[in-house]
């Protein structure tokens, strides 16, 4: 079976670079966009099976993407996972509308980050990963 692909959007290569390590080590194949247009090309060439987005961007911020995303067919139920180092309070209910299912606060612990995603991805959490997160949708 393939590894499932998950396409990284921060303008931030430490951590790009950083959420690399931790998705590679788990098994997971990651790629990569930089900015907000990049992000949409890069989903729509990728096709990933999940993506890990940044609101504060280049060329748009990240709920330019994820609404743009929500309105291509293809790319609409691809799940997403914000994580962002805004505030959680002053965003989560925006980022909900948008279509986004969880908002993870900058720095994020990695249990508590590879349970997100293996929950978005729906598979089981592994015992070391039990962190806690809201899920949104």
């Amino acid at each position: 079976m393939a590894n499932k692909r998950i396409l990284i959007v921060d303008d931030d290569p430490d951590v790009r670079q950083g959420m690399h390590v931790r998705l590679k080590a788990s098994g997971y194949d990651t790629f990569f966009a930089s900015d907000a247009l990049s992000g949409v090309a890069e989903a729509r060439k990728q096709n990933p099976d999940l993506i890990v987005l940044d609101l504060g961007l280049p060329a748009g911020d990240g709920y330019a993407v994820i609404e743009r995303l929500k309105r291509i067919p293809a790319l609409s139920v691809i799940p997403i996972i914000v994580v962002s180092a805004r505030d959680v309070q002053a965003n989560q209910d925006r980022v909900v509308k948008a279509g986004a299912s969880v908002f993870l606060q900058k720095p994020v612990a990695n249990a508590v980050f590879l349970a997100a995603i293996r929950k978005e991805l729906g598979e089981p959490a592994l015992p070391e990963e039990t962190g806690t997160f809201k899920l949104l949708a």
